[in-house]
């Protein structure tokens, strides 16, 4: 996520980290960088020059040539209107989602509303279990223009374990009031509506949104961006906002090559909140959007704070409780060390992690598929061993490592390899623990 526009800001802010001096030169020649890279990340024309000349106008209220840290100054001033644009600071939309309520999800064929929905229906449940709660969610499609995209959201909702509600008909408004008339009829507490979609903007499709939208009064209206085709997802969004109107955007597929443009400009041009980004492929691959850390990993400056969230939410108390006194007091084997691996699967690829880790924006695609075949291969090696040898490596003599190494069906050299890399692991624990972000991130 945001790779592209990360590198990019990256390159300019760390030119100017260093600089004692700011001309007005050298002011235009990273105003200039800047403006390239965000028109190369696909981000519209009137947003760039509208960034740039709040930029200006800052530079001039601060007068940046005249401080202490010019170059500091400057980089804050990008920061500051990066945010701004991105809905300033304190800017988090949190849905309560009323109940009961109906929610309706519009978008073009192929934006990934329909995965999208699943994931609404996994966030609800998700946060209703952290209360202690249920909910009793049905799913319902109208969508009947792409071929099996009924079929295909009723497999997602059982999939998260939600109820699906197929109706008789096959025309959309007949449809929506079927399934809406099975909600109330059910009591079920939330309704999220996929509605039907096509692979361009027509005046039948916004009549039937229309329509639905008078007949159910949905409390929500969500509309799904493809943040893959930049500037055209800003054009898509304006249409709908003309046509039918919607309450929250989400911006899916931001896990992909998109290079972060639609995000950038969306808030700018239409004024309306998103409120999540689709991530990856799985039911709870959808994070809240919150305004300051986008701008952190817009600028490379990272996101640990919701990789913190993502530890808390997947890895249990106990777990973190007991993982933490065995780092802290220097008791960590072979296997914790396979278990640490294992909840870093938890968290996703090494590729997603690293997204939210400042400066590792630039670790290569082919460099995180090794490290993550890496890991795979180490804990198949520790699978092999016996208790003891977990417990207690300094046994592993050379014909132990032979029998584990034929045992995991890899060689010897890749469990010396294997052992290596865990003094590795024990030394960094040591210096984690110096510093006290060991418990920051166990918490």
């Amino acid at each position: 996520m945001f790779n592209f526009l990360s590198e990019k800001f990256s390159g300019v802010l760390g030119w100017l980290k260093d600089k004692g001096r700011l001309t007005e030169d050298n002011i235009a020649q990273a105003t200039e960088q800047v403006r390239t890279a965000l028109l190369e990340a696909d981000v519209p024309l009137d947003v760039v020059d509208a960034f740039l000349a709040q930029v200006h106008q800052e530079i001039l209220g601060r007068n940046i040539h005249k401080s202490l840290n010019p170059g500091q100054q400057l980089i804050k001033v990008v920061h500051d209107k990066v945010l701004d644009f991105l809905g300033g600071k304190g800017t988090v939309t949190n849905i309560s989602f009323q109940i009961p309520s109906v929610a309706l999800v519009m978008g073009l064929q192929g934006s990934g509303k329909t995965t999208t929905i699943a994931k609404l229906a996994y966030y609800l449940q998700d946060q209703a279990k952290k209360r202690g709660k249920t909910r009793r969610i049905l799913l319902g499609s109208v969508d009947f223009y792409r071929p099996a995209a009924v079929d295909q959201l009723e497999i997602l909702a059982k999939q998260v374990g939600v109820t699906f509600f197929r109706a008789t008909s096959t025309d959309p408004i007949k449809a929506a009031q079927e399934i809406y008339t099975y909600f109330k009829d059910n009591a079920f507490e939330h309704l999220l509506l996929d509605t039907a979609g096509r692979l361009h903007i027509d005046t039948v499709m916004m009549d039937e949104i229309k329509t639905i939208t008078a007949k159910l009064q949905p409390k929500y209206k969500f509309l799904v961006l493809d943040a893959m085709t930049g500037q055209e997802s800003l054009t898509v969004a304006k249409a709908f906002e003309e046509a039918v109107g919607f309450d929250y955007a989400i911006l899916s597929k931001m896990d992909s090559d998109t290079r972060g443009g639609a995000a950038f400009g969306f808030r700018y041009a239409l004024k309306k909140p998103i409120v999540f980004v689709g991530v990856g492929e799985k039911a709870e691959d959808l994070e809240a959007f919150i305004p300051e850390r986008m701008t952190s990993r817009i600028l490379g400056m990272g996101d640990i704070m919701t990789l913190i969230e993502k530890a808390t939410d997947q890895i249990s108390q106990q777990e973190q409780t007991s993982m933490t006194s065995k780092l802290m007091d220097g008791r960590f084997s072979l296997k914790d060390f396979a278990d640490q691996m294992g909840m870093m699967d938890r968290l996703g690829s090494l590729q997603q992690i690293t997204r939210y880790l400042p400066g590792m924006g630039n670790v290569s695609p082919e460099a995180m598929e090794k490290g993550q075949t890496e890991m795979k291969r180490f804990r198949a090696i520790i699978s092999s061993m016996t208790n003891k040898e977990k417990l207690v490596p300094d046994i592993l003599d050379a014909s132990r490592r032979k029998r584990i190494a034929s045992g995991s069906g890899t060689s010897v050299q890749e469990v010396n390899q294997l052992l290596q890399r865990f003094e590795q692991s024990k030394e960094m624990i040591k210096m984690l623990k110096k510093s006290g972000m060991m418990r920051k991130f166990f918490k």
